[in-house]
């Protein structure tokens, strides 16, 4: 009698199918392509395959995935105007001991994204999660920058209140590290340009269409990105990875080059004070009397 001994590559593929066997009760957080479908990796393919049902960002696109793939799955649509009903309905299901799949339109599910409630949600319950790695396009943008990376700060989009921008952008301008912000075609240009009025002229790297055939990359400085972006017209998605400032916590004060009425403004808009604990800080800052301060303020005022 035989005996058929099994390779190593066959037990090892063996093994990595009961490792990768599908958990009743798990959230699988699926990344998926930013663009170049070939980048969806095989334990994806078996998790969008195995799992009981999938919550997508967008149906329609997760739709063509799956098609991609030839996957036919069970989709509930999960983005940010419908989460909190149903987060409840996708925890329950996982409760009861389904297994579900988590995917954003692109990228990783929960960066920048509304999975992240829902894994604060299933957290909070012990509802166990996993993931499952891929692209992501903050890391993307941050290997092809050019800029130091080894430490950096990811900020994703801007927000677009004036008050909480401002204060956000004030708070980047004294950070050391790298950063790295998303942002959308049409709000490029004004992004660009308040970056350059409160971080002044610093180097810049813009990373549009990542993984696809029109991928690009310019390094330039925000002074240079602004030229361009005055002669093109900004198409795609895109990721901005923006150099930190050397001089963070130098002897330097933010209000040197400030006239008085503008130094009184940034504690009031940024930091929320009242106008009169705004002068007295601002006074302090400065070395002045109050009533000093008061006096310069109204000479500007006149």
């Amino acid at each position: 009698m035989s005996i058929t001994r099994k390779t190593s590559a066959e037990e090892n593929l063996i093994g990595d199918e009961e490792k990768n066997a599908i958990i009743k009760g798990m959230l699988y957080l699926v990344a998926t392509p930013i663009g170049n479908l070939s980048d969806l990796s095989h334990r994806a393919i078996k998790v969008l395959r195995e799992v009981d049902f999938i919550a997508a960002e967008d149906t329609r696109i997760t739709q063509k995935l799956l098609a991609f793939i030839g996957v036919k799955k069970e989709l509930i649509s999960y983005f940010e105007h419908n989460k909190r009903e149903r987060g409840e309905i996708i925890a329950a299901r996982l409760a009861a001991g389904e297994s579900c799949a988590l995917v954003t339109d692109a990228g990783t599910p929960a960066i920048s994204d509304p999975g992240e409630d829902l894994v604060a949600l299933c957290a909070e319950r012990n509802i166990p999660i996993t993931s499952i790695p891929g692209p992501c396009a903050a890391i993307l943008g941050l290997t092809l920058s050019a800029l130091p990376v080894g430490r950096f700060v990811f900020e994703g989009f801007l927000s677009t209140a004036k008050n909480e921008r401002k204060k956000r952008l004030n708070e980047l301008a004294s950070e050391k590290r790298t950063f790295v912000l998303y942002e959308a075609p049409h709000k490029l240009r004004a992004t660009l340009s308040d970056l350059h009025i409160t971080l002044g002229n610093r180097k810049i790297a813009i990373c549009r269409e990542l993984t696809k055939l029109n991928e690009e990359v310019i390094r330039t400085d925000l002074e240079g990105a602004i030229t361009l972006y005055k002669e093109r017209d900004p198409r795609g998605e895109y990721v901005l990875v923006v150099a930190g400032n050397p001089d963070a916590g130098a002897d330097n004060c933010f209000w040197e080059n400030l006239p008085a009425a503008e130094h009184v403004s940034y504690y009031i808009d940024t930091l929320g004070m009242s106008k009169m604990d705004a002068i007295k800080a601002a006074a302090k800052d400065r070395g002045l009397a109050k009533s000093i301060l008061y006096r310069q303020l109204n000479i500007d005022k006149n």
